[in-house]
C-alpha cells in the first residue's frame, strides 16, 4: 500500500523504547510495528536479516535492566530517514552504557522501516560493551 500524508510513520526513539525499554511488549509485536517483514540492518559494517536483527534485540533485552534514546538530530523525507540519537542503557549488573547512533533508513510504504544502516560511537562503558550495537 502507497503512503499517503495520514500514513503514520515510525521513528528511532519510538522503536527503540518498545524493543529494549518495554519489556512487557512481546519482542515480535514491538518488532512487527516498526520493522518491515523483509527488514535489513547494517551496524558497523554488520549486515542482518530481521532474524539477526531480533537475536541482537533478544540478547539485548537480557541484558538491559533500564534506558531512554535521545534524539539530537532528525530528518524524514519522502521514504528516507536520517537521525543521531544518543542511547543510554543501565544493565542488569548495574553498569552503564552510553552510545551515539548515526543513522540513515529506508521506509517501507506502510511507514516502518524497510532498512537501517548505522554507525555506532561508544561514549561511556566498559570495553567489553564496545559491540553492544550488534551483541548477541
Amino acid at each position: 500500500m502507497p503512503r499517503t500524508d495520514a500514513t503514520p510513520r515510525t521513528d528511532i526513539a519510538t522503536a527503540l523504547t518498545d524493543l529494549l525499554f518495554r519489556p512487557g511488549l512481546d519482542l515480535h509485536e514491538a518488532a512487527d510495528r516498526h520493522f518491515a517483514p523483509d527488514y535489513r540492518q547494517r551496524t558497523d559494517g554488520r549486515w542482518d536479516d530481521r532474524a539477526g536483527f531480533l537475536a541482537h534485540i533478544a540478547h539485548l533485552r537480557q541484558v538491559v535492566a533500564s534506558g531512554s534514546v535521545e534524539v539530537h538530530d532528525e530528518l524524514a523525507q519522502g521514504d528516507r530517514y536520517a537521525d543521531r540519537h544518543t542511547v543510554r542503557i543501565t544493565k542488569t549488573d548495574g553498569s552503564t552504557v552510553c552510545v551515539e547512533v548515526y543513522l540513515f533508513g529506508e521506509f517501507a510504504p506502510d511507514g516502518r522501516f524497510r532498512t537501517i544502516n548505522e554507525t555506532t560511537l561508544m561514549l561511556a562503558g566498559a570495553e567489553a560493551d564496545r559491540g553492544i550495537g550488534s551483541a548477541r
